[in-house]
């Protein structure tokens, strides 16, 4: 692979992707077919936010490889179905090896599907979140160019919050609006870039 202009990596293939989804073949794939797409289905938008909260502290690799593990145990992060869940169940998941392992955000999983139910009687989680688009999307050239949060992130995670969910925070919440599509901070010079067709450049 050779470098090209404005901190992407000319893989292979010709296309340009920035470092983090050069390498490994798993993020690669994500970045190229996933990443920074819209998602506005409840089911969706729930389990990002609930694996976000899982990966604060560790790498998004680590959460992708463990995401097929995380759908069973989470019952594909119906709900419905994680808002019923007991004391049983967190003690069950605490024993499944193929997810992350943390009490904290087990219950804020559960925490987070019944917030969410909440929601509905109000237009929804995905309503909810997509008001806090912004105006205009960030423009890098390099990684180092990239924000980590945002007043609408920021935003975002105090509405969130005062609608009962956790594990919510600014950084956390600005890594899923990238992930889905609420902003495009896909390097400019990335063969994503525009991709998602919810901004135009």
């Amino acid at each position: 692979m050779a470098s090209a202009d404005h901190g992407t990596i000319v893989g292979d293939d010709g296309l340009s992707r920035p470092p983090w989804a050069s390498a490994d073949p798993l993020l690669r794939e994500y970045y190229d077919t996933e990443w920074g797409m819209p998602v506005r289905d409840e089911q969706g938008l729930y389990e990002r936010i609930t694996l976000e909260a899982f990966q604060a502290g560790l790498s998004w690799a680590t959460i992708l490889r463990k995401r097929p593990a995380f759908r069973a145990a989470f019952h594909n992060f119906q709900p419905d179905t994680v808002a019923a869940f007991t004391e049983d169940d967190v003690e069950r998941l605490l024993l499944d090896a193929g997810i992350v392992r943390n009490r904290q955000k087990i219950r804020a999983a559960i925490t987070n599907a019944k917030a969410t139910i909440d929601l509905r009687p109000d237009g929804g989680l995905v309503d909810f979140v997509w008001q806090f688009q912004p105006a205009a999307t960030p423009q890098p050239l390099t990684h180092a160019e990239i924000p980590t949060k945002s007043p609408e992130s920021l935003a975002l995670s105090k509405a969130l919050r005062g609608r009962g969910f956790v594990f919510v925070g600014a950084v956390t919440m600005y890594a899923l609006m990238e992930a889905i599509g609420m902003i495009d901070t896909h390097l400019l010079n990335s063969h994503r870039r525009g991709t998602s067709g919810v901004w135009a450049d």
